[in-house]
């Protein structure tokens, strides 16, 4: 007998994947799958989390538990516990799409819907090195986004004044262009004779598109102020990152609202108009 065969470990002697095993890396993947639990609140959360940073062996279990449901792992750690993103095919992707359907019969409006998610984005991590920083807490208003988008509106409406362009809607133009006049036309509140702001206002479409980020764990209230103001997660900026390569969020900080190319990005206050909402709250970041 070579003395290789006492080299070469038995398949015996490697270490067997145990049924408990993968029900501990199953476990940590449906901790993964509610976005507002974090592992500082949940001890069998926080303890999976830690086999999963120190075991290699139970870390690719749990990647491929995860792969299996057509999940994507963004980041595994204390501060964002199992963050994942879902495939387009997976059970668990909640699409745009379904989203905007859900929340607007008019498509002009789902178009809409998606600008508010945009602002939100850019409003909340306006510099390269807040989406780089682990640490960096983005905070919005939602009288604030609108207030946001407004700028951008008339932003758009300057350039396309000095370009010459067609002052018409342009229903199948790209980017924000299809959507600039549809939002800078519509009322800010549109509030009803009891006050309540209706839906197909532009503040009722930011309102509706922070609650869905508050329901999916992106978002945590602070507030009622400004129409409600608002803090990020860990697992927002982690899906932010993702969108920040995206044309549409290059135009929107292209426009010079957000400045961010030297570093010291600052919001510009909200022109004086009859359409901002009072107290539009708009934050400002400095370096």
């Amino acid at each position: 007998m070579s003395d290789e065969s006492f080299d070469q470990p038995s398949e015996s002697a490697r270490p067997a994947v145990t049924p408990a095993d993968v029900a501990d890396a199953s476990r940590l993947v449906s901790f993964g799958v509610q976005p507002k639990l974090l592992p500082a609140r949940d001890t069998e959360y926080a303890e999976l989390i830690r086999r999963y940073r120190d075991d290699p062996a139970f870390a690719r279990l749990a990647d491929a538990v995860a792969a299996g449901l057509g999940l994507i792992v963004l980041e595994v750690s204390a501060r964002a516990g199992m963050a994942v993103a879902a495939a387009e095919d997976s059970v668990f992707a909640v699409r745009m799409g379904d989203y905007s359907r859900r929340a607007a019969s008019e498509s002009t409006d789902r178009f809409l819907h998606g600008l508010a998610h945009l602002a939100v984005a850019a409003l909340a991590f306006p510099r390269p090195e807040d989406l780089a920083d682990d640490g960096y807490l983005g905070r919005i208003t939602v009288n604030g986004v609108d207030a946001f988008v407004r700028q951008a509106c008339r932003r758009l409406e300057e350039q396309a004044d000095a370009e010459g362009a067609n002052s018409d809607p342009v229903t199948d133009a790209p980017g924000l262009e299809a959507a600039w006049r549809v939002y800078a036309r519509r009322s800010a509140t549109g509030a009803t004779k009891d006050a309540r702001r209706l839906a197909g206002s532009t503040i009722g479409i930011v309102g509706k598109a922070v609650s869905f980020l508050v329901d999916s764990g992106f978002l945590q209230k602070t507030s009622d102020d400004a129409g409600g103001t608002f803090r990020t997660t860990a697992r927002y900026q982690l899906q932010v990152r993702d969108l920040a390569g995206s044309a549409a969020m290059g135009e929107l900080l292209a426009l010079g609202i957000v400045p961010v190319a030297d570093g010291s990005a600052s919001l510009l206050p909200p022109d004086d108009s009859d359409e901002l909402v009072t107290d539009a709250g708009l934050p400002f970041h400095n370096a």
